[in-house]
């Protein structure tokens, strides 16, 4: 199978590049290195080590002996798009192309709309390439599990069955996002519903929860690390939370700490996409996944940390609850369903504990690098302060 990756020098693309190449498949990366950039822009960094990208590239394709053929550019430059695919006959895309993070989005106005327009803008492109030069190909989108929010009733796997003033039908889901970066994904999922109904492209829309750990079974075979976060803006809270631990700093719960999320290792994420690609959407088919293992509150990640924390650092470590500088709701029913990825085949591998201990250990590891950003870590980015034009610099 030929796979084009967009995003491939991301967490999630860079891991996934490396098992398809470990089971054989052929792999065509593309990115404009969007999230270094902007990354060093808040003054953070990978704490993992991560070389630039034509030398891991180069790495990668020498250690499983299969070339990586890669695109420097980006995907909202429809020139680019048509481009590459043209020259690349492929059987699947897999989207990953796209800001994000929700704080980066909630900064001010020029983030916002730099959120929006790039994140939508390439989706747009890539759909209407895939109809003029690729319609038999599969597209597989990550979207996010943030698109539902959390309403007070179950939350299916993109549609249900709804009746009113005495009549049926089958409906999307409704979409409550909590960001602008949330509700990029939304316009997303709009836009990929709305180009299978006309022209009939296949497209499997994962809503990924909240994805954890530093490894993956390829990483542990080649020391090809992905990128690690811990800053405010790029860093998930299960990864803020274990470098605080690390680093001696009291974990910052935001709020209450009731706020519930869908959970799932790196190492399943990559299982549950390569089963995505595996066993593609029919021709003609639209599909919705919800992506994640269990769901847990933010405290009970803090507690997770703590516990795991003391027992590998040997020191106690405090919990702290700040101030939520999002608007969400504190405390929330949380029910989504997550049936279809199991009936495919996909069993978790990996504990959320044991986890933890992992990214800890190679936290400190690479101590000194996560000491060079222990100033971006703290909440700076409030979404009731977000700048608009005449007060953003």
């Amino acid at each position: 199978m030929k796979v084009i990756i967009l995003g491939i020098d991301g967490y999630i693309g860079w891991a996934l590049a490396l098992r398809l190449l470990r089971e054989g498949h052929e792999v065509v990366g593309v990115d404009s290195l969007y999230t270094r950039r902007r990354v060093e822009e808040v003054g953070s960094g990978s704490v993992t080590p991560i070389p630039e990208i034509n030398r891991r590239i180069s790495e990668a394709s020498k250690f499983y002996g299969s070339n990586i053929t890669f695109y420097h550019g980006d995907v909202n430059d429809p020139d680019f798009v048509y481009n590459f695919m043209e020259k690349e006959v492929s059987d699947a895309i897999v989207h990953l192309a796209e800001q994000r993070s929700a704080p980066y989005s909630m900064i001010g106005l020029r983030q916002a709309r730099e959120t929006l327009i790039q994140n939508m803008g390439g989706t747009i492109n890539l759909v209407y390439a895939m109809k003029d030069i690729a319609p038999k190909a599969h597209l597989l989108k990550l979207g996010t599990m943030g698109e539902y929010g959390t309403p007070n009733i179950d939350i299916p796997e993109g549609f249900f069955e709804i009746e009113y003033h005495g009549r049926r039908d089958t409906l999307p889901f409704p979409k409550f996002a909590g960001s602008w970066y949330h509700w990029s994904k939304v316009h997303d999922t709009n836009n990929l519903m709305f180009a299978n109904r006309v022209w009939g492209l296949r497209i499997t829309d994962v809503m990924q929860g909240v994805v954890y750990g530093t490894r993956t079974r390829e990483i542990n075979e080649t020391g090809f690390y992905t990128r690690f976060d811990i800053d405010e803006v790029w860093g998930t809270a299960m990864n803020r939370f274990c470098v605080q631990a690390v680093l001696g700093i009291p974990i910052t719960a935001y709020g209450k700490g009731d706020q519930r999320r869908g959970f799932l290792s790196l190492e399943d994420s990559i299982s549950c996409l390569m089963l995505g690609l595996e066993k593609p959407a029919g021709e003609g088919e639209y599909r919705v996944y919800n992506q994640f293992d269990e769901h847990y509150s933010i405290n009970e990640i803090a507690q997770f940390v703590k516990d795991a924390g003391e027992s590998i650092l040997g020191r106690s470590i405090e919990i702290s609850h700040v101030e939520n500088p999002r608007v969400e709701k504190d405390q929330h029913y949380y029910n989504p369903e997550h049936r279809k990825l199991r009936e495919l085949g996909y069993h978790p591998s990996r504990s959320l504990k044991e986890d933890v201990h992992e990214i800890i250990s190679d936290i400190q590891k690479f101590r000194d690098t996560a000491e060079k950003y222990r100033s971006s870590v703290a909440p700076k980015t409030y979404w009731k302060e977000s700048s608009g034009l005449r007060n953003q610099h």
